[in-house]
């Protein structure tokens, strides 16, 4: 991402295009201030400024040059202004020029690196029709394209920082199980803990067990691929301890309670929560964030076997607490539970999980806004209000007591789902509280981590959802 960028705007920009941002509110008293034969082009061309248009303007010597760019934009700063100029512009360098402040030039600068985003590692340009002009080598990456010249007092490793962390969040999800089972998952941490410093270790199979993580093997042991529980730690051991654990459900089949093939479609960025706190990870350890970080991903393959665990076992966890299981595709919270309990158990400063968990926080919010759940309310308002600053945002619901009673089971301390069709994303959330002790602050992410479709800067296949939000609430926490 980082050559969608000039480098130093300093003596780029006389000659770089200037881009224009302009709101429908604005558009009349902007025309107003253009050049006669600037304002006729535009009006000629039909440019309203409604968000995500563009309307290139031609040098008035001709020849096919461009003396700017209108781009429409939303009434309030939008993080997706650029998203899509990043790719429709022709080759060349452009700076933002914006001095009525329409865009967040961060925002902007964001925006654009995560327009340029692109899945690759399949294509390998054999499918291509014959006459296109491109052989099945040259990848877009070869090819020239639109930079942008840092906006002025932007701070471009910070915004690399976090566009990079998104590529990678989208990019582990995106993959498909077989190239994304838990041994590949678990050789991404290590990966990145060794590109940082950091500690890692690796638990696996059986060995789960004797270290006492039951229902994580519980859920994984019937597949060919084994369980992993993953964990990495860096920083300072004196510092404020975070503790970031990431569902790692690499395939899920939804085991003998079986999903329907529509319902397993899409089951490969059942991975999604670890994929998010992977790259949160990452985000801290480039950030140097003062914190004692700590990550724990529990990868498995929930898949259908002899050895598979069964509706209505029971399941004694890490915690000690025994587990009726309602259902083998809720396998989710089973191994976070486990995973949970190891993050409590060292009194972190802040606990958040990430999960791709349920249908119901989908069916209550729809697809782009994650459900945040947190036992500490300063802390959800701060996550609250860092997700609007940065264009992130999250929806919190509640952790209604009164609901605990839906999980109740007649042979174990809980049911995992309970008998009842109604509020499924508070009653998983309910269920995976009773992992993290009161005095704990924990927040739980419930997300979809998937984009249906494509949208400037979004493109179809994995997202990143409430990343950026929980990086700067934790940020500011910290004193970063």
């Amino acid at each position: 991402m980082r050559d969608a960028f000039v480098e130093t705007a300093a003596g780029a920009e006389s000659g770089a295009i200037p881009l224009h941002p302009v709101d429908k509110a604005g558009l009349e008293a902007w025309l107003g201030a253009r050049p006669p034969a600037e304002t006729a082009w535009l009006r000629a061309a039909g440019f309203k400024a409604e968000p995500g248009r563009l309307a290139p303007i031609p040098a008035a010597e001709g020849g096919g040059r461009i003396a700017g760019v209108a781009v429409g934009v939303a009434a309030k700063p939008d993080l997706w202004a650029l998203a899509g100029a990043a790719k429709s512009l022709p080759p060349g360098d452009y700076r933002l020029e914006d001095a009525d402040g329409r865009l967040d030039p961060a925002a902007a600068a964001l925006g654009w690196a995560l327009g340029t985003y692109a899945f690759r590692r399949y294509r390998t340009g054999m499918g291509k029709p014959a006459g296109n002009g491109e052989t099945a080598e040259e990848t877009d990456a070869d090819k020239p394209r639109a930079r942008l010249a840092w906006p002025e007092g932007v701070d471009g490793e910070a915004v690399l920082n976090a566009a990079e962390a998104t590529a990678l969040c989208r990019d582990l999800i995106t993959t498909p199980a077989n190239d994304m089972g838990p041994a590949e998952l678990a050789a991404e941490v290590e990966r990145l803990a060794g590109a940082h410093g950091a500690a890692c270790t690796v638990i696996e199979g059986d060995a789960l067990l004797e270290a006492g993580y039951p229902a994580i093997h519980a859920v994984g042991r019937a597949s060919a691929r084994a369980p992993r529980l993953v964990d990495l730690t860096w920083g300072d051991p004196g510092a404020p301890k975070l503790t970031l654990v990431g569902k790692g459900v690499c395939f899920d089949t939804g085991g003998l309670d079986l999903k329907p093939s529509s319902g397993m479609l899409l089951m490969k960025k059942d991975m999604g929560g670890a994929a998010h706190a992977l790259a949160l990870a990452r985000m801290v350890m480039t950030a140097g964030l003062p914190v004692r970080l700590r990550l724990l991903i529990p990868a498995v393959e929930n898949a259908v076997s002899g050895d598979a665990f069964r509706p209505l076992d029971v399941l004694t966890t890490r915690k000690g607490l025994t587990v009726e299981v309602g259902n083998t595709d809720a396998e989710g919270r089973l191994i976070l539970a486990d995973a949970l309990t190891e993050a409590d158990g060292e009194s972190p400063d802040l606990v958040v999980d990430f999960a791709t968990l349920t249908g119901a926080a989908r069916v209550a919010l729809g697809p782009d806004l994650p459900a945040l759940f947190a036992n500490d309310d300063a802390v959800a308002e701060a996550l609250i209000e860092a997700g609007g600053r940065v264009g992130d945002p999250l929806w919190r619901l509640p952790l209604h007591d009164a609901y605990d009673r839906m999980l109740e089971s007649s042979v174990a301390d809980v049911s995992s789902t309970g008998s009842g069709p109604f509020a499924g994303a508070i009653t998983a959330a309910l269920f995976l509280r009773r992992f993290v002790s009161e005095k704990t602050p924990w927040v739980h992410i419930d997300q979809m981590a998937w984009n249906s479709a494509d949208r400037p800067g979004r493109p179809k296949g994995g997202e990143a959802m409430g990343l950026r939000a929980v990086f700067a609430m934790i940020a500011a926490r910290y004193g970063a």
